[in-house]
C-alpha cells in the first residue's frame, strides 16, 4: 500500500508540471496582443502598461517568467491581481471557504438524497415506486442548473415579494445565518448530481443483488436490511464512490453560475469577474489550483477502493 501511494505521488509530479506549463503559456498564444487589448479596455497609459507587462511576466524571457511563477506557486506568492490590485493569494484565501462551503452543502444533499433514492429504487425494482423515483431522476438531469437558479430567485420575488438571495455573512460571524444562505443554492446545485448518483446507485446495487452470495444470504433467511447493508451495499458503493469523487470535483469547479445568481463571493464568481476583466494572473492561478485539486482528488478516489473493498489489491 505504501509503495503504491509513493509511486502514485511520483506519477503526479509530471502531470502537475505539464499542467503548469500549459496554464502559464496559454495566454501567450492567444490571438492578438494582450497588452493592446488591456490598454483599450482599461485606458491605461504607457507607464501603467509597463506595470501590467511586468505582472504578466512579458518583460522577461519566457523560461525565466515561468520559473518565477512556478516558484511563486510553491511558496504561496501568486502575484498581483489586475482586477483588485491586491495579492491573488489574499483574494483566494477568503474566497475559497465560500466555494468550499457551497460545494460541501451540495455534496451533502447529493449523498443524503441520491444514495437512498437509488437504494429504494433498486429494492423496489419495476414497482410504481421505482418508476416514480426514476422519473424524478430523469427530471433532475433534464433541468439546467442556471435555469432552476434563476427561477428560484425571480419567481418568489415576482409573486411573493420575497428575494431569497441574501447578503453573505461569514460562518464565524453568524453560523445560523451563514448556513441558511447556502441551503437553497446548495440544493439547486445538487439537483443534477442527486439524479446521477441515484441512477448509479440503483444500477450497481441491482447488479450486486443478482450475485450468488446474495442469493445465499437470502436463502439463509436473513432480513432485507441485513442483506442490503452488510452484504450488498458496500460492494455496490465502489463505482458510486468513484462518481461521488468526480462529482465533488465537478461541483467545486461548477459553482460559477450559482455563485453569480446568489451573489456569493466565492472562487467561481471571482473567476468570472477575472475573465471579464482579462485578469490573466488570477485566471492562471485559479485554473492551476483547480487542476491540482482534480489530480489529488483522483488519487484519493483510487485509494478509497481498498477501504470499501478489502479484496482490491494494489500492485
Amino acid at each position: 500500500m505504501k509503495a503504491y501511494i509513493a509511486r502514485r505521488l511520483v506519477e503526479v509530479l509530471p502531470t502537475v508540471l505539464v499542467v503548469s506549463l500549459v496554464v502559464f503559456f496559454l495566454h501567450r498564444f492567444l490571438p492578438g496582443d494582450i497588452l493592446d487589448q488591456l490598454a483599450g479596455e482599461i485606458g491605461a497609459g504607457d507607464a501603467d502598461m509597463d506595470k501590467v507587462k511586468a505582472l504578466l511576466g512579458l518583460d522577461k524571457p519566457a523560461h525565466v517568467a515561468y520559473w518565477e511563477w512556478l516558484t511563486g506557486l510553491i511558496t504561496g506568492n501568486l502575484g498581483m491581481s489586475l482586477l483588485s490590485r491586491t495579492p491573488i493569494s489574499g483574494e483566494l484565501a477568503w474566497r475559497w471557504p465560500v466555494t468550499l462551503e457551497l460545494t460541501a452543502v451540495a455534496m451533502l444533499f447529493t449523498i443524503i438524497f441520491g444514495i437512498p433514492i437509488g437504494i429504494v429504487a433498486a429494492l423496489r425494482q419495476e414497482s410504481w415506486v421505482d418508476y416514480a423515483l426514476r422519473s424524478v431522476a430523469v427530471l433532475g438531469l433534464s433541468l439546467p442548473t442556471f435555469w432552476v437558479g434563476v427561477m428560484a430567485v425571480t419567481l418568489p420575488a415576482i409573486y411573493f415579494g420575497f428575494l431569497p438571495r441574501q447578503d453573505y455573512v461569514a460562518l464565524a460571524a453568524d453560523p445560523l445565518k451563514n448556513v441558511s444562505i447556502f441551503l437553497l443554492p446548495g440544493f439547486i446545485l445538487a439537483i443534477h448530481y442527486v439524479a446521477r448518483i441515484a441512477r448509479m446507485t440503483r444500477g450497481t446495487l441491482l447488479e450486486v443483488l443478482r450475485q450468488d452470495y446474495i442469493r445465499t444470504a437470502w436463502a439463509k433467511g436473513l432480513r432485507e436490511r441485513v442483506v442490503v447493508t452488510r452484504h450488498a451495499l458496500r460492494n455496490a458503493l465502489n463505482p458510486v464512490v468513484t462518481l461521488l469523487g468526480l462529482e465533488f470535483i465537478n461541483l467545486l469547479a461548477g459553482t460559477v453560475v450559482i455563485e453569480r445568481i446568489f451573489d456569493l463571493p466565492g472562487i467561481g464568481n471571482y473567476t468570472l469577474q477575472a475573465l471579464n476583466f482579462r485578469d490573466y494572473p488570477t485566471v492562471q492561478s485559479i485554473i492551476f489550483l483547480y487542476a491540482v485539486i482534480v489530480i489529488i482528488g483522483s488519487l484519493f478516489i483510487d485509494l478509497s477502493y481498498r477501504w470499501l473493498d478489502p479484496r482490491v489489491k494494489f500492485d
